[in-house]
């Protein structure tokens, strides 16, 4: 039996009862109209020997807030309606129980709880935490735009993610101890997704504010009522900022009922189910981040945890093969040098000698205590070489090994032995110039009163000492300070193998000469491996030195041997009035008769000379003679220069490959 407002009407289950009590919300019906029943009533249990009865009572009120008897009656009430009608069932219409009051229980008055953190945590707490999480990716991503990660890496950083008043302290830590850990392992994992700072803060910031405000406006709602299957509540729960939202909820539930939340608590509250999803989450962030790090940062192989325990060698068993060109066999015919080279590595590489520092297929060996010199016009492959050197490029064929170690294979092992000065300087604005010698010190394991030592040391030697000009942020360095500084990184800790990318770039000349200093230094116990377009830097520093040109080495030698096998001639250079050109060009042909002329601009001609022609002395003597029969404003002799060197290895070397 159930019993409507205003009528009585049977149904024959309670699910037809529970049907026409929804029909009189206005939200059970089309035309929105609310028609609500005040009570309902199952009996089916019930007989002359036994009351058992179930009613649905309504428990929506028109003020929410209200205290007054209508919320304590409302119950009491039903209960005493169908009371007497069960009695007047059995002992006729005369018999009614009445029903007078609800009184409460005399007791103690009681302060209305306002805790702002059960009005207001679940929100404003939500934002709070989660602000941290913009911070933390947006530092991650800043260190891949600006490739400090990998810098860092090439300097020994190794691949581990190394990283109220009423409830429980000790609950507290543990649940924002988990989650803080947990939001710093989902940082390195979306941090994998963006490249630019700018798109991820935007994205960041989207997620802090829109998982408050659905946290507040839909998830409590959720949480709220008793019909919302549970198993979506877990569902959302799975998203890190419902899970802190859905924390602090809990929290500030039970601190609203005035005893707050002990351990005895989690099972009957959802903190517990908190506390393990999100453990299980920073658990499989940590791994799943780790292994996009290794596949695509690290460049290992997807399945490389398959095979844990297989060691690798460090020398290759057999030489590597590779297909050479048959337009590039010409080209390398007849640079005996180069030939000569390969055919060097590649008896070391069959002997597994680990002499070398640096061991490159078919390139080039470098010995400890070398500095190796890379020329080469723009464009020539020489930053793409160091970059395949320190593993920011994967090569395409071939491989290298440093220190005996493979850097396709091993390049973790070589990161701890291994020191980068990168073309373009990747520094951390807000840090000093001693907070990075200090960091990368770290990384190096210098330790205590060593690593301090190291530190100052670093400082004098490249000029950022005096005036306390270390202790300044990064960001307000010039150009120069911030290649020091690049330079000073690179070469702490004592390293194996360096690679300076161009170093000297935007130095003036004391810097440029401090900074050479330096390096020599430096080069003593460690193998150099330094690019640059200066000249005089690549004779001042390197002990051997070879120039490439489109990707390919087209000499190798110390400068004197390049000087003298590309050079072959001395280059001598006269200054006059106009009128006397002739004569200057007919003066040189006594000198030399095959005589080349490569330089004429008012007045000032440049020839050379072949060596096996000429004679310092008549070239003395003929100038003498000249000056007698013309004003001669200015003559020399040289040798020739590194630079001319350079350009006609570079001129001859592009002439062929575009005759190819």
């Amino acid at each position: 039996m159930a019993t409507l407002s205003r009528k009585n009407s049977d149904r024959n289950n309670s699910a037809d009862v529970n049907n026409e009590l929804f029909k009189g919300s206005y939200r059970g019906n089309p035309a929105g109209i609310t028609n609500e029943i005040a009570a309902a009533y199952d009996l089916m249990n019930t007989d002359k020997k036994n009351f058992n009865v179930t009613i649905w009572y309504n428990s929506t009120y028109k003020d929410e807030f209200s205290t007054g008897p209508v919320k304590l009656v409302r119950v009491p009430r039903s209960i005493n309606q169908i009371s007497n009608a069960y009695l007047k069932f059995l002992k006729g219409p005369g018999l009614r129980i009445l029903f007078e009051f609800v009184k409460e229980v005399p007791k103690h008055a009681t302060r209305f709880n306002t805790d702002i953190a059960s009005l207001l945590g679940p929100l404003f707490f939500t934002w709070v935490v989660l602000l941290l999480f913009p911070v933390i990716l947006t530092s991650l991503v800043y260190e891949k735009q600006e490739r400090l990660r990998i810098i860092m890496k090439m300097h020994g950083l190794g691949d581990g993610l190394k990283y109220f008043r009423l409830n429980s302290y000790s609950i507290q830590f543990v649940f924002y101890f988990i989650y803080l850990n947990l939001q710093i392992a989902i940082g390195f994992l979306v941090s994998s997704i963006f490249s630019k700072v700018k798109t991820v803060t935007v994205v960041a910031y989207i997620l802090v504010y829109g998982t408050g405000l659905l946290g507040s406006f839909l998830f409590q709602t959720m949480l709220e009522n008793q019909s919302f299957p549970e198993e979506w509540i877990v569902a959302l729960e799975l998203y890190p900022g419902f899970s802190l939202y859905r924390g602090l909820y809990e929290f500030s539930q039970y601190a609203s009922r005035g005893n707050g939340m002990k351990w005895q608590d989690l099972s009957d509250s959802g903190m517990g189910e908190v506390l393990c999803i999100m453990s299980i989450e920073w658990f499989l962030a940590l791994i799943i981040a780790f292994y996009i790090d290794q596949v695509f940062s690290s460049g290992k192989h997807p399945f490389f945890f398959l095979n844990p325990f297989k060691k690798s060698s460090s020398i290759p068993s057999k030489p590597t093969v590779q297909r050479v060109d048959s337009k590039k066999v010409s080209i390398d015919m007849g640079k005996i040098d180069v030939s000569q080279e390969r055919e060097k590595v590649q008896q070391l590489r069959n002997e597994g000698s680990a002499g070398h520092a640096i061991l490159c297929d078919n390139l080039k060996r470098v010995y400890p205590g070398e500095c190796f010199g890379m020329l080469g016009p723009n464009g020539a492959g020489k930053t793409s070489f160091i970059s395949m050197m320190t593993g920011l490029l994967k090569p395409s064929s071939g491989t290298a090994l440093v220190q005996g170690l493979d850097i396709c294979k091993e390049m973790n092992k070589v990161y701890t032995s291994m020191g980068v000065c990168p073309q373009h300087d990747l520094l951390w604005e807000t840090l000093t110039g001693r907070e990075h010698l200090l960091f990368y010190g770290r990384l190096k394991n210098i330790k205590g009163s060593a690593l301090t030592q190291a530190v100052e040391e670093s400082l004098k030697s490249v000029s950022l000492f005096d005036g306390g000009v270390g202790d300044k942020p990064a960001g307000n360095y010039s150009g120069g300070m911030k290649k020091r500084l690049s330079v000073a990184i690179s070469l702490i800790g004592n390293p194996k193998v360096v690679y300076l990318d161009e170093p000297s770039t935007g130095l003036d000349p004391a810097s440029r000469k401090n900074l050479w200093d330096v390096i020599q230094r430096a080069k003593q116990n460690t193998a150099i491996i330094l690019t640059t377009h200066s000249m005089e830097e690549a004779e001042f520093l390197c002990d051997r030195l070879g120039i490439f040109v489109d990707g390919a080495l087209q000499c190798i030698g110390n400068s004197k041997e390049l000087k003298s096998r590309y050079g072959g001639s001395y280059v001598f250079t006269m200054t006059t009035s106009l009128e006397h050109e002739e004569d200057v060009e007919r003066l040189v042909s006594t000198v030399s008769p095959n005589v080349k002329k490569v330089y004429h601009l008012a007045g000032r001609q440049k020839f050379e000379l072949p060596k096996q022609e000429v004679r310092i002395a008549e070239v003395f003597w003929a100038v003498e003679k000249a000056k007698s029969n013309f004003t001669v404003f200015a003559w020399g002799l040289a040798d020739t220069t590194l630079e001319d060197v350079f350009i006609k290895v570079a001129k001859s070397a592009q002439a062929f490959i575009s005759l190819s």
